[in-house]
Order: C-alpha cells, then structure tokens, then sequence
C-alpha cells in the first residue's frame, strides 16, 4: 500500500534522526587571533608588539602590585619627541618617597621632594625653591615639591641602586624584546587577572649569560600598548584607557646638586651630616 503523507513525514524524521544533528561551527573567542599557538609564532608577535611599543606614544596610568605591599601607582608619560617621563609612587628610600625618572634632550634626570633632596646630598637652599608639580606622585604625604638631579646623558641609565627598574618597560627594554637573535625563549602566557590582550613569557635561553631585561610576563594590545607585566619589580596593570601624549616632556622641578635616591632604605652610615653632605 503506497505511503500517505503522513508516511512520509515519519520517514523525514527518521532519516534526521539516524543522522543525528549536525555539529554547530565553532566559534572564535575575540581574543582567539591575539593567542600564539607556538613557540616561534609567539617569539614573532612579541617583537611586533614590541616594535608597535617603540613608536606608542601616550599618557598612561598603572597599578604596581608588589607582594607584602600596598598598591601603588605608576604615571607613564611617552611624548610625541621621544622624551619620557616614568612616576613610581613610594619608588625610593624604601618605600618611603616618590621618585620620578626623566629623559629630556640635555640628560637622564631623577626627580624627587625636595624634602628628602637634603638626605641624599642635593641642594636646599632655599633661594632656589622647586615650583609645585601637581602631577607628581603624592601617596607618601609629602609635599610635591621637587628637585631633580641629572644622572647621565640622555642615553644613560641609572646606577642599579638608584633605578626603580620600572621605566625600562617602556624605553630600552623593547629594543631586546623586538630583536630575535637576543638569548631569549618566548612562550604564549596565561592572561595576568585584569589584563587584555596578548600574554608572553619571555625566560632566558643561555645559562650563561646575564639576561638584558627583567624576565617574566609581558603583555601587549595590538597597538603597543602595554597592559599588563608581572616581572621582578612586581606586577603592572593598566589602569584606564591611555591618553593622547604632550608634545614634550619637561622636568617637574628645577636641576638641583647631589646625589639620586637609592631605592632601599638609607644605612646608618648614609645618614646625612649636620652640613647637609653625605659621609664619604
């Protein structure tokens, strides 16, 4: 006897049903394309980060997690010429004192209070006051007035015991991340909590040779904005969006004498004499 309609129907369903349904197309994460899958494509994609991080310039805020401490703030400010500023609050004399970094064309300055200048040899005469920089870290309490010393060139670096280690990130550190002959194994990186974009953990690949940068997590968007790092010196997390960056950077205070700030806290035989001058 021929099939009805309703035959047919049933015979519909139940060749779908041996069939069962068809699998659903997978679906790309927004952030799918920022994830390497190998060792040498995350190497390549590192260095164009960091290579977009070279030309980035901006004004941006960061939040310094470091264990055992509280929170505190770090303000990059990359100008359109090249010259930077980096403000690390509670980044000198143990905690105790904000400290800037700055490259202008004329040198490599470290700019603190002028309260705690006296402690390291610097100037405090009073008849060459810093003016106030309201955009100076002032987490400590202290006044925002500040002086600054030059410590090098313009290509200079800070001695070790007087570097902060942050500003690097920014400024010389990228032109080793960006070069793929340097002794380094690059490997993608679970996302640090809070951050977007691309994660990269960048480790050593000789025994024997000092690395050139703090090892650790490094984290960019496309454009080469840095938004997360978790290194040596602590973890950085970008806080808000960048803003457009100034023509130039100037220094927050005048040039005064002395020495920078060590970043630990001052030793006994550190302290300064009734003169004002540091012991030999």
């Amino acid at each position: 006897m021929p099939a009805g309609p309703f035959g047919l129907v049933l015979g519909v369903l139940a060749l779908a049903g041996c069939g069962g349904a068809a699998p659903a197309a997978p679906t790309k994460s927004a952030d799918a394309s920022q994830v390497p899958t190998a060792p040498a494509e995350a190497r390549a994609q590192l260095a164009a980060r960091a290579a977009a991080a070279q030309d980035r310039r901006m004004v941006a805020s960061y939040r310094l997690l470091t264990p055992g401490e509280a929170e505190r703030t770090v303000s990059v400010t990359l100008a359109t010429d090249g010259t930077w500023r980096v403000d690390v609050a509670r980044g000198a004399l143990g905690g105790t004192t904000d400290v800037s970094v700055v490259r202008t064309k004329d040198g490599l300055y470290q700019c603190a209070p002028a309260a705690t200048d006296s402690s390291a040899g610097a100037s405090t005469d009073s008849s060459a006051a810093a003016p106030t920089d309201p955009s100076t870290p002032a987490s400590t309490g202290q006044s925002t007035v500040v002086g600054c010393v030059r410590v090098a060139g313009p290509d200079g670096r800070l001695r070790p015991a007087h570097d902060p280690r942050v500003e690097h990130v920014f400024t010389d550190w990228l032109a080793v991340l960006t070069d793929q002959r340097a002794a380094l194994a690059v490997s993608p990186a679970k996302p640090i909590k809070g951050v977007r974009g691309a994660c990269f953990s960048v480790e050593s690949s000789s025994a024997s040779l000092a690395a050139p940068l703090d090892l650790g997590i490094y984290c960019y968007d496309q454009d080469g904005t840095l938004t997360g790092a978790a290194l040596g010196f602590g973890t950085l997390v970008l806080d808000g969006t960048p803003g457009g960056p100034p023509a130039t950077v100037s220094l927050p205070g005048p040039v005064v004498g002395g020495r920078p700030l060590p970043t630990a806290s001052p030793s006994p035989s550190d302290s300064p004499s009734p003169s004002g001058s540091r012991h030999p």
